[in-house]
């Protein structure tokens, strides 16, 4: 019993789903992300809509977990449809309003909305992109994405999704977004349809709702536009002028709501008007090209396919590749290269933790010329760190203002071109080719050209990775599955059935090239040569007239009176010899020299009858081989002779009366003879045809063997030239972002204005701005010339060595010099780099000191005059820090106070004497002027001091500041106005 209910649960469920399924594909689905500031937003956009639009909405908004939101409540007072809060299965339906709950996260699978609870193992969550994600796979053509204002950068892969998909997509205006994160990184995706204000959005939502794209069929290609086949053709025809590219061999259900896509964007609403527009616009054409072409990825899509290439893929490549071999990989249909660049990593990790040196080579290609610039440069939004781990982004990724770019070192394994893998020649050679979701949007006749191509290229036990629903088919003849999950091939050791088809007329000339012979012709072959061997088997054995003729038995020479036996045929001038043969000599003649020609022996025809003025004349001929030095099979004799005459009877009666009889027994004999020689020739003939045709077969086979060799090698060389359009397309764009680099590098060189000279690791002379031209005295011409051989207007007698200390150390060196006119520069030798890390000669660069250096000359000047003064000066004069210890003193003061310049340099003034100076008041006086910038004057004191005696003075300090290092300084001087005792 239990048993039963629970069954009756499982089909009101599974009846549950089914409705779902029903009214699901009814309306359309709307997936509307918003964040911070989205609610006033969604506000103006459902305001803006009627009671009925015919689709249902989602709204998903980035909630705390911990509280609950009114963001239902909030909603339902901006529209007339019924507002939900989404917290367990709900059946999606047109009209309706479903917001996600806080704490949950909302997909959407047969019409069916599934609320789960949010996942904790995540970084960062991303609710909008996970729902708009399932929203294309379960909606198709029919899911629309539409983001508002919000922070950061979700909602942007759930865009793309919906666009690859074929849905449209919108984004709120940033200028009237509260927050405009979201939509300025969705807009930035480029897969963005309409940028609106809210209010916008919401009018063009409800146009939508009653387009063909969302009210019209979804089953099957033929239900779309059923009646316009005619109009579908034309736009196929002018895809196929502009691009080359033959859609007719496309998925014509893709392609059709491709179409239908373009149509709702520009408010078209038959498929003959779109056709005018088109021809119109260039730009239209140009848009639906891309629409066609699906060009959405991710950066290790499928991570545990990843995984298994490390398990079983690339180790099964790396033992069966040569070990001086590149491992090479293909990636066709590689859009903006997040595939080519995914394999790039996982496999050069591979061979790190494998501790394994090879180099590796990846060619990627793609239809789509546009997404190759962006896959070339490698840059990538922000919001790739969903799809890498942090320790790939910082090992494979640098950050741009852009977002991250994939280092240099990756980006330099891969090339791309582009490729239209149904036309062009394949890569060759390559251990791999990973074709994954491409497949899926090609027609049968596609996959019938394509297959073959992959088995080509591929090495022996190459890898095929498809997508997870895509398969071989029908040609599992030519792959073994290694993994059903994730669709991994292997190449099987059997022919490519790939035939490369010859037009009639480039067969007609093959067979040509092959069948016609030589024209006659004598050279190296002596004419004399035949003619004496001829001579001397005529005069050793015969001496009847005769012809020498060639294999084509044409006459070459005419030995003796033939005329009884050959005569000129009529119409046009000929010397071949069954042409001139008189009648009754055709058929035992040529039967006698094939024989001949054939067996290479003498053959004779006895009794052959020639009719000459209306008798019959008996004829003997001998065809005998010409065997020399030549070629044998090639020149022929032919003698012809009488037959011996009967005796005759001197009975002239008899003779009479047996005349009619002898005639009658002639003409029967010769007729026998004739028959004879015919049945010969027939036969001569049936042999000839039967070895003719063996030859024929045996040329056959030759032919279709070499025929073969000549598709391997045109397939070889046709992949050959590809890698080379492909590698020289590379070295195109390597060859301008150079030009690029040179040209800044030439501008900066020419904007600075301090002379700069590089130097190779030889010293030579690479290259030099022009503030150095006049400084080194160099011209163009002295570039590759080496430095010692440069008469320098500088003098630098050591440059050689200290450029080559530089090298050898790595550390800098720094030189004051003077040129010829007395200019003083400050050089300085550092080394210069490559991008490798490698020193590669020197940089050399002056900075103009001399206006410093004058101006350390007019000081030292002043110095030595103001030094000169105060030693002038009768009065003691000192010079204190600002710690009160002396700095310097005059000659007065050290005469005076019979005091060494050793012995006070640096020490405090009060410790003199016997602290005799130590007074406070002094000291007072003179700390005031260090810190308030003070003086005084006439300071009067008195010492008893035992070496000098009584003294009175007076002491006046005041403050200065050093100029070189901004010090404060006391100048203090003694004016003695009584002095008793002493020296």
């Amino acid at each position: 019993m239990r048993k039963s209910n629970s069954d009756d649960k499982t089909r009101s469920r599974q009846s549950g789903k089914q409705s779902a399924v029903t009214v699901a594909k009814a309306a359309g689905l709307v997936g509307i992300g918003a964040s911070a500031g989205g609610l006033s937003a969604m506000l103006q956009l459902f305001e803006s809509m009627p009671e009925k639009v015919g689709m249902a909405f989602v709204v998903i908004q980035h909630l705390d977990a911990n509280k609950d939101s009114a963001l239902a409540d909030i909603l339902s007072r901006a529209t007339t449809m019924p507002v939900s809060v989404v917290r367990d299965d709900a059946v999606a339906q047109p009209n309706h309003v479903y917001v996600i709950a806080p704490g949950t996260e909302l997909t959407v699978s047969h019409g069916v909305l599934t609320a789960a609870p949010q996942k904790s193992d995540v970084r960062r969550h991303t609710p909008i992109d996970s729902f708009l994600e399932s929203l294309a796979m379960d909606e198709g053509n029919r899911a629309i994405g539409v983001i508002l204002s919000g922070t950061g950068v979700d909602g942007s892969r759930g865009v793309r999704e919906i666009k690859a998909v074929g849905g449209i997509t919108l984004a709120q205006e940033p200028q009237s977004a509260e927050y405009d994160g979201m939509p300025r990184s969705t807009i930035a995706t480029g897969m963005v349809d309409f940028v609106l204000t809210p209010a916008k959005i919401g009018a063009e939502l409800s146009r939508i709702g009653q387009s063909l794209m969302i009210t019209g069929p979804v089953a099957e290609a033929g239900e779309l536009f059923p009646d316009e086949a005619d109009e579908l053709n034309r736009i196929i025809a002018l895809l196929r002028k502009a691009s080359g590219i033959n859609f007719a061999e496309y998925k014509q259900l893709t392609i059709k709501r491709r179409i239908l896509r373009r149509m709702v964007l520009l408010k078209i609403d038959r498929l003959g008007e779109y056709v005018v527009y088109l021809r119109q616009n260039g730009a239209e054409l140009a848009a639906l090209q891309q629409d066609m072409l699906i060009n959405v990825t991710k950066f290790f899509r499928e991570p545990l396919v990843f995984d298994t290439f490390k398990k079983v893929v690339f180790p099964s490549i790396i033992s069966t590749a040569p070990a001086n071999a590149p491992i090479r990989l293909w990636v066709p249909g590689c859009s903006t290269g997040e595939e080519a660049y995914s394999l790039a990593i996982a496999l050069q990790e591979y061979l790190d933790d494998k501790a394994i040196c090879r180099k590796i080579q990846i060619f990627a290609t793609d239809i789509n010329e546009t997404v190759i610039d962006k896959a070339r440069a490698g840059i990538y939004p922000k919001t790739i760190v969903a799809d890498i781990s942090p320790p790939r982004l910082s090992r494979f990724f640098v950050e741009v203002e852009q977002g991250y770019q994939i280092s240099k070192a990756i980006r330099d394994i891969c090339v791309f071109a582009r490729q239209d893998i149904g036309q062009d020649p394949p890569i060759s050679r390559v251990d791999l080719v990973s074709c994954r979701n491409v497949m899926i949007y090609f027609g049968p006749a596609l996959h019938k050209r394509i297959f073959p191509i992959f088995h080509y290229a591929l090495n022996p036990g190459g890898f095929l990775i498809m997508g997870a629903s895509e398969s071989v088919g029908v040609f599992a003849d030519l792959f073994d599955l290694v993994d059903k999950k994730h669709q991994i091939y292997t190449k099987k050791s059997v022919a490519t059935p790939m035939a490369v088809e010859l037009s009639a007329t480039e067969h007609a000339a093959t067979v040509r090239s092959r069948s016609n012979d030589y024209p006659e012709s004598f050279s190296g072959i002596s004419l004399l040569d035949v003619q004496k061997e001829a001579d001397r088997i005529v005069l050793g054995k015969y001496a009847p007239p005769g012809v020498i003729i060639n294999s084509k038995l044409d006459i070459i020479q005419y030995r003796g009176r033939t005329g009884v036996y050959l005569e000129p045929a009529s119409g046009m001038p000929s010397l071949n010899l069954m042409k001139m043969a008189r009648e009754g000599l055709f058929a035992g003649l040529r039967a006698a020299i094939y024989q001949a020609k054939k067996e290479n022996i003498l053959v004779r025809k006895e009794g052959l009858h020639v009719l000459e003025n209306g008798n019959s004349l008996q004829v003997n001929v001998d065809v005998v081989p010409i065997n020399g030095s030549f070629q044998q099979g090639e020149y022929f004799l032919v003698l012809f002779q009488d037959a011996a005459s009967q005796s005759r009877s001197n009975d002239v009666t008899l003779a009479r009366e047996d005349s009619h009889q002898a005639r009658a027994t002639d003409e029967v004999l010769g007729l026998k003879q004739e028959v004879a020689a015919t049945k010969e020739y027939l036969q001569s003939i049936i042999d000839q045809h039967e070895a003719a045709n063996e030859e024929v077969q045996s040329s056959n086979e030759e032919l279709m063997s070499m025929n073969e060799e000549l598709e391997t090698a045109k397939e070889e060389l046709q992949s050959t030239n590809e890698e080379l359009m492909t590698l020289n397309e590379e070295m195109g764009t390597r060859n301008m972002e150079l030009n690029h680099i040179n040209n800044d590098m030439i501008n900066l060189l020419h904007s600075i204005n301090i002379p700069v000279l590089i130097l190779s690791g030889d010293l030579r002379i690479r290259r030099f701005n022009a503030v150095a031209k006049k400084v080194f005295n160099l011209i163009g011409a002295d570039v590759e010339r080496p430095i010692k051989s440069i008469k320098l207007n500088i003098d630098i007698p050591n440059l050689e060595q200290a450029s080559l200390e530089v090298i050898d150390t790595l550390n800098s060196k720094e030189q004051e010099v003077q040129d010829r006119w007395g200019h003083w520069y400050s050089m300085q030798i550092r080394p210069y780099r490559t991008t490798d890390n490698k020193i590669d000669g020197v940089i050399i660069t002056f900075a103009d000191i001399d206006t410093i250096k004058k101006s350390l000359e007019v000081a030292r000047e002043a110095q030595a005059y103001a030094e000169a003064i105060v030693e002038t000066v009768r009065h003691p004069m000192v010079v204190l820090d600002a710690h009160l210890r002396l700095k310097t003193a005059n000659k007065a003061f050290y005469q005076t106070f019979r005091l060494v310049p050793a012995e006070t340099i640096g020490q405090s003034i009060f410790s003199k004497k016997d602290n005799r100076w130590n007074l406070s008041d002094l000291r007072t006086l003179l700390t005031d002027i260090v810190e308030h910038d003070t003086a005084f004057k006439d300071f009067a004191v008195s010492y008893d001091l035992p070496d000098i005696g009584w003294q009175k003075m007076l002491v006046n300090a005041r403050r200065i500041v050093n100029p070189q290092n901004k010090a404060v300084l006391i100048l203090m001087a003694f004016e003695i106005i009584a002095a008793q005792g002493g020296k």
